[in-house]
């Protein structure tokens, strides 16, 4: 058929249409020109090296450079290639994309201890992002954060409290955030086998843990790293995230040992692919293209910028902040610093993913393409999942009997103070998704029905938790004669988040004295602490004084706060018996910790830690008593290859209550013939027991998962001689316990 010019102006022809987040309608393609890449018959392989082949280095230039939020793939139109924006938010939920369910912040999810939670997140959030992503695409609309490839989960390791950041981890041991990791992972990709649901980009590849600003900025901090820390502590949870089957990783803003991430072939290639096998594709942090150049001063100018990055093996652009770098790589390629066989080898896993995304496939295939906001976003289940798994977060840090308060009684007066009392930003933390107001329940919402009078004051201006204005005569007006006072401290985004480290853990402004005047105010009345917070805070005065009678970590809960705590501290229903645990140490003080540019794993976390913690990892309590009965390792002598296998069998012997109990089994190593951990979590699983029952949790523990890295030669080593396991709720050997007992038993690898 021969096409007229008019017909041929409108195939070419581009219509646009302006939001406030600018114009983003894709153009108009033509239809019936089939390709051997739209041929769902042919082998992944085939279809994308024959899209491949027939780009120009103009149009490979544009689909690596544009990877941005603000920006977004453009379409080919020659091709019938529609426009693909390349990045949302789905750490917990989809986050600044419109509303949709939001679930705890991921410390808060760490601290359930739950693969199975976070399984069950992921999956929810990919279909939400997926959902929408479906009817963004419909539309044409490729705007902000509108993808459904993700850049999460943040899997970084939390090395130090006052890393801003810390919110956004799986806290601080690599082996419960590989469990993570893996948990979300295959949560939100999916089980399907052709197609995957949304995309996971694990990030920030890698030693990125601080500082942010403080005392110097991310953009051009050099972290510098041993080869046994690197291997030990920041690569492991990256690797369980590639072998969960990850899409897609994020390099970080930082240099690790004088080369910054973003072109650090060492960690791009030689181990990401080469070691570990990685075929997916890697995005740069937003702007971590340009500050290479003007962060780093690690190249001289745009051109070797965008050679090094890419050469290194980032295949897409994050940006800009002020330019787009990638944008440069056709120029590159005419200079001679990259070569077109590069480029068109980056390109690929780009195409790859969307395909599996069943984006270049007819939809009928594809179950996900289905999926239809009206019906998954902020569904019924999804909130009630939201509430279910903010419970599951609460770790009890002190209780001297007072809780759980008693079923069904109704006080006279009892008083919610502080500045997280009735903050709705501040339950969220940060990257939070934006649920429909009529679901967001703050505490004093979720507590306004247990007494006849429920007396509020914030105590601090606007309920900012800076606190530096403070109203001490409004916290005496409201405690005074009440019979319990709920007092509600932390810090929120605004103190810890991106951007924003702290200098101290002590709580932030006023907020000790506003807990001191609560408990001299209200005379004889019980003090019940809620901490909203991340990183880990200086409550020793709380923790000694026998006013406050109760001290509950809830984190950053998110919507479902208000409702979650109240089933808690009733005891009120499924899951409402508090069993998380910590997924990082309390330091007593932060001298405690070296600097925090200190990149040394010495004195930092439970495994290097030699200090006293104010409270230690996998610290937390319950209403039940839980003993530890049996121990049971077999084999009892083992060789490299070989899977121990642990049985623990543990009762609750109540008082009254049904609960569930974190099993920890941790190993040490008693060759000590090269550098190793004081201690490390090997396996664990939270499971409920029925008051008066008993489970045995069984684990099973790759040898493998006990070596240790030798620097002479390099590589990783199995230690023959005897290890000793301890299993039970908690660590060994720490002051601050939980009541029940642990276990011990050795194996000796022979």
């Amino acid at each position: 058929m021969i096409l007229t010019m008019l017909e041929l102006l409108v195939a070419f022809s581009t219509v646009w249409f302006t939001t406030s987040h600018g114009s983003y309608r894709s153009p108009i393609y033509r239809a019936g020109v089939q390709y051997p890449f739209n041929n769902h018959t042919l082998s992944w392989k085939e279809r994308v090296d024959d899209l491949v082949s027939r780009l120009t280095v103009d149009e490979i230039s544009d689909q690596m450079a544009y990877g941005g939020r603000s920006t977004h793939a453009p379409g080919i139109p020659r091709l019938g290639i529609k426009p693909y924006p390349w990045g949302s938010e789905c750490n917990r939920g989809d986050a600044e994309a419109g509303p949709a369910t939001s679930f705890p912040q991921s410390i808060g999810l760490a601290a359930t201890f739950s693969s199975e939670t976070l399984f069950l997140v992921a999956e929810a959030t990919g279909v939400e992002v997926r959902a929408k992503f479906n009817n963004y695409s419909r539309h044409e609309y490729y705007g902000e954060h509108t993808s459904a490839s993700c850049w999460s989960p943040v899997i970084n390791i939390m090395r130090d409290p006052r890393w801003g950041r810390n919110q956004e981890t799986y806290g601080e041991d690599p082996f419960l955030s590989g469990v993570m990791v893996t948990a979300y992972v295959k949560g939100l990709q999916g089980n399907h086998d052709r197609y995957i649901r949304a995309n996971a980009g694990c990030k920030h590849f890698d030693a990125y843990g601080g500082p942010e600003n403080i005392p110097s900025s991310r953009f051009s901090f050099d972290a510098k790293v041993t080869e046994r820390d690197l291997r030990m502590t920041f690569l492991p949870a990256f690797k369980m995230c590639v072998d969960a089957g990850t899409y897609s990783l994020m390099c970080s803003y930082n240099s690790v040992n004088g080369v910054p991430a973003c072109a650090n072939k060492r960690l791009l290639t030689d181990i990401l692919r080469d070691e570990w096998g990685f075929k997916g594709y890697v995005i740069s942090d937003e702007g971590a293209i340009e500050f290479i150049m003007s962060g780093h001063n690690y190249t001289a100018n745009v051109i070797d910028t965008v050679a090094a990055a890419v050469n290194a093996g980032t295949n897409l652009e994050d940006g800009p902040y002020k330019m787009t770098y990638f944008a440069y790589i056709s120029k590159a390629v005419a200079q001679g610093k990259l070569s077109e066989a590069v480029i068109r080898k980056a390109v690929k896993p780009l195409f790859y993913t969307r395909m599996r995304l069943g984006l270049f496939d007819p939809p009928a295939l594809n179950p996900y393409a289905s999926l239809d906001p009206d019906n998954v976003v902020q569904s019924p289940r999804h909130r009630n999942l939201s509430l279910l798994s903010a419970m599951q977060t609460f770790v009890l840090l002190k209780n001297n009997g007072f809780l759980p308060l008693p079923t069904g009684k109704t006080w006279n007066v009892v008083a919610v103070v502080g500045p997280f009392a009735d903050n709705v930003y501040g339950m969220f933390g940060g990257y939070a998704p934006e649920p429909d107001p009529k679901y967001v329940i703050t505490p004093r919402k979720g507590l306004q029905n247990i007494a006849h009078e429920v007396r509020y004051s914030p105590g601090c201006l606007n309920s900012d938790p800076a606190c530096n204005h403070y109203n001490n005569t409004d916290i005496a007006r409201a405690v005074n004669g009440t019979e319990i006072v709920f007092v509600f401290l932390g810090t929120g985004a605004g103190i810890e988040s991106e951007g924003n480290d702290r200098n101290s853990t002590d709580l932030p402004g006023h907020q000790l004295q506003l807990l001191k005047d609560a408990a001299e105010y209200s005379a004889s009345a019980p003090l019940v602490l809620v901490l909203m917070n991340a990183g880990p805070l200086d409550i020793s005065w709380a923790k000694q004084n026998p006013r406050v009678v109760a001290i509950l970590e809830c984190f950053f809960p998110a919507q479902a706060t208000g409702e979650a705590l109240r089933r808690i501290l009733f005891n009120d229903g499924p899951m409402a018996n508090p069993a998380g645990r910590l997924p990082a140490t309390w330091p007593m003080h932060l001298d405690q910790y070296p600097p925090i540019t200190d990149y040394t794993m010495e004195n930092r976390t439970y495994r290097y830690f030699t200090a006293e913690p104010l409270y230690p990892f996998g610290y937390g309590l319950s209403y039940s008593k839980f003993t530890y009965r049996s121990l049971d390792i077999r084999p009892t002598q083992v060789r490299y290859g070989d899977v121990i296998n642990i049985d623990v069998y543990v009762s609750n012997d109540g008082p009254r209550y049904d609960g569930e109990e974190v099993v920890q089994v941790y190993v040490q190593w008693n060759n000590l013939s090269l550098p190793s951990p004081h201690l490390q979590l090997v396996s664990f699983g939270r499971y409920p027991i029925k008051n008066g029952f008993g489970v045995t949790a069984h684990f099973e523990v790759p040898l493998e998962r006990l070596a240790v890295w030798s620097d002479h030669p390099p590589g990783f080593v199995t230690l023959k001689g005897a290890y000793t396991v301890y299993a039970g709720g908690q660590q060994p050997n720490q002051k601050t316990a939980a009541p029940s007992n642990l276990l011990t038993g050795t194996f000796v690898v022979i």
